[in-house]
């Protein structure tokens, strides 16, 4: 079952055109549009202060010790990276397929809620700026807030290349407290950039179309991501070859991930 996404309290007619696509989104967690409550992490406060990805990593252990009996860092940091890169690319996936609208993704422009009751896993987005851009055919491309591209390829492009900013952000921080190396953190990013926009064409029961923007955003390897989409056609319906891996197969008695890349041929 999916949950409405919510905006903040506004009257509707004064709603921006980024405010109005989040508000019409279903979502299997929180989206929102503008400023979050105080206990949400504005990305860009979380960045600047890596020690603060230590602290989330200690009550994720502590969640994973009632689980499984017992935490592995490989694990806690894994599932972070995983979770962390999944917040921009799981709200660019979804305004990309409903609207064809592009935040502007910059960690400042982009807050989270952990959940507080059991696994810490962010489960709320709030969107903090009003700036996107869209197709010339948008009803709203002649907002002030607007930025026009030519076709779908090149808001495709814009896409990926704002979430490209985004995540060289996280892999500098992320990287000063783990011990993954730069081609790892890459390939948690290629995988969660693809995810997203897969995962928006579930969420909306337009399968297929998340698949072709999944191979619009990723057409082929470009840097700083591993690999072009890998999502295929299976006699099981649609899977891909993941290139990162979270670590969960590492805990006692957990079973590995579907497509875990270390233990999957």
């Amino acid at each position: 079952m999916t949950v409405p996404a919510r905006v903040s309290r506004q009257n509707p007619r004064a709603l921006t055109p980024l405010a109005e696509s989040i508000a019409r989104l279903d979502a299997t967690s929180e989206i929102r549009f503008g400023a979050p409550p105080a206990d949400w992490t504005i990305c860009s406060d979380l960045l600047a202060e890596p020690a603060r990805f230590d602290l989330w990593r200690k009550d994720l252990a502590e969640w994973m010790v009632e689980q499984y009996g017992e935490s592995d860092d490989r694990a806690t940091a894994g599932y972070i990276m995983g979770w962390y890169l999944h917040i921009p690319g799981t709200i660019a996936g979804l305004l990309f397929h409903t609207a064809r609208r592009v935040p502007t993704l910059k960690p400042s422009d982009i807050a989270f809620r952990t959940n507080t009751e059991g696994r810490p896993h962010p489960d709320g987005i709030s969107v903090l700026c009003d700036e996107f851009a869209c197709l010339p055919d948008d009803p709203a491309s002649n907002h002030p807030a607007a930025t026009v591209v030519a076709n779908e390829a090149a808001l495709a492009a814009l896409l990926r290349a704002r979430y490209a900013a985004h995540a060289a952000q996280f892999v500098a921080s992320f990287g000063q407290v783990v011990r993954f190396g730069r081609r790892t953190l890459w390939a948690a990013a290629t995988d969660m950039l693809e995810y997203g926009a897969w995962a928006a064409g579930r969420v909306c029961g337009d399968e297929n179309g998340g698949v072709t923007d999944a191979a619009l955003i990723l057409p082929e390897k470009l840097e700083p991501f591993v690999s072009a989409s890998t999502l295929h056609l299976t006699g099981e319906g649609w899977k891909r070859k993941r290139n990162s891996c979270c670590f969960h197969y590492v805990l006692p008695e957990a079973e590995p991930c579907t497509a875990c890349p270390r233990t999957c041929s």
